[in-house]
């Protein structure tokens, strides 16, 4: 039998934090679309971020993306959240936009540039401070396009040196969450290309360092469950990048795509024991919403979230284990189809009503009148956007 308060603990516990990047102007490698209303400065973006928040109960945490979200005063910035009741979370780094990198940033043959690349980690790690953040993401577009470009080897010598003196400069409570990519921007290596490379490189140095799975950057087929179950036995599961694919890193909205697989993963994490709150693995949401509005998409994504989560909530763990112990092969099947099949939303629906939120978020922020009043109001200035 489901216990179904402890269904809604779990889901009432569970925080899901937004990109502050989400909130501006994206697109495709051919075009940025402009919207109305969208942000002009970290500030704005914190502003639209809560009202996801506001409407959904469980995203109350931003990830900020340096130099995209640089301010003269970041603990001003954190007491800026703060007062919209929400706070900053994950600190992204950014050695991918700047000429120096075309060769790589840590893992460049130039030491000049990996002493730059590296610095710039550690000045993350100094915003850490100033906010309160915990977490700080790591993705290198480091890499090769051609054979014989560069020593394979040699670079990744070059990035264990950089980690090591990346984790050796964290916090007592902080940790580094190394992402990983297999292909694009370098198309013949990725210095960190898959799971595995990203874990060789967390094992030796410690518990601060951990892997986070973006769940568009793997190649066609990957189980990206069985990546998930790894992981959380290892204890080197950091967090997820939340968003969805249909092709490679689409960056769509979370379970758009397979909201099967979503589910599936989801699981996992259940199963794992992820959901505890003390494991601290970060449910983190990374899109760009290219043509629907921004503030709704991310909403969407959340609803999206909680419903996978809701439905590997509700798996009957007694007779899924009792089926795969006689070897019941389309019984275990079955147990997964049933809870998968079940609708949630009228679970969601009291979830909200016990947390004293309006019982559906996007119809209540569409009625809310905000986005009528962010487009009369931020006119004038630059529009925030990919790299700004």
């Amino acid at each position: 039998m489901t216990d179904f308060r402890a269904v809604k603990a779990a889901l009432r516990h569970q925080q899901i934090e937004l990109p502050s990047w989400a909130f501006g102007n994206s697109g495709t490698r051919f075009k940025v679309f402009a919207q109305p209303g969208v942000p002009r400065n970290p500030y704005e973006k914190l502003a639209d971020a809560a009202q996801v928040n506001l409407f959904t109960g469980v995203a109350p945490s931003v990830s900020l993306h340096i130099p995209w979200d640089k301010v003269d005063d970041f603990a001003d910035l954190a007491k800026h959240a703060a007062d919209l009741g929400i706070r900053l979370g994950a600190i992204n780094s950014n050695v991918f936009q700047d000429d120096d990198y075309k060769l790589g940033s840590v893992t460049n043959p130039d030491p000049r540039v990996r002493r730059k690349a590296t610095d710039h980690l550690l000045a993350c790690i100094d915003i850490m401070d100033a906010t309160g953040s915990k977490d700080l993401k790591l993705w290198f577009s480091d890499g090769t396009n051609y054979p014989g470009q560069d020593d394979i080897a040699a670079r990744q010598e070059r990035l264990a040196v950089a980690l090591a003196e990346v984790y050796e400069r964290l916090g007592d409570d902080q940790r580094f969450l190394l992402e990983y990519k297999f292909f694009e921007p370098s198309f013949y290596t990725m210095d960190v290309p898959d799971w595995g490379t990203a874990f060789m490189h967390c094992l030796p140095l410690g518990p601060k360092a951990q892997v986070v799975v973006d769940t568009g950057h793997h190649a066609p087929g990957t189980n990206i469950e069985f990546i998930v179950a790894l992981l959380l036995r290892a204890g080197k599961l950091g967090g997820f990048d939340f968003n969805s694919r249909f092709y490679a890193d689409d960056d769509l909205m979370v379970g758009a795509a397979d909201p099967f697989q979503l589910f599936r993963i989801m699981t996992e994490v259940r199963t794992g024991g992820g959901l505890e709150p003390a494991l601290g693995v970060a449910f983190m949401l990374d899109q760009c919403h290219n043509i629907e509005p921004k503030i709704a998409g991310q909403i969407r994504s959340v609803m999206n979230v909680q419903e996978a989560t809701a439905k590997a909530l509700i798996i009957d763990l007694d007779a899924l284990h009792a089926a795969q112990a006689a070897g019941d092969v389309l019984g275990a099947n079955a147990v997964l189809m049933d809870a998968f099949n079940t609708d949630v939303r009228p679970l969601l629906v009291e979830l909200r009503e016990e947390m004293g939120l309006d019982v559906n978020p996007m119809a209540a922020y569409q009625r809310s009148g905000y986005f009528e009043r962010i487009v009369a109001e931020r006119v004038g200035g630059a529009a925030a956007g990919w790299g700004a």
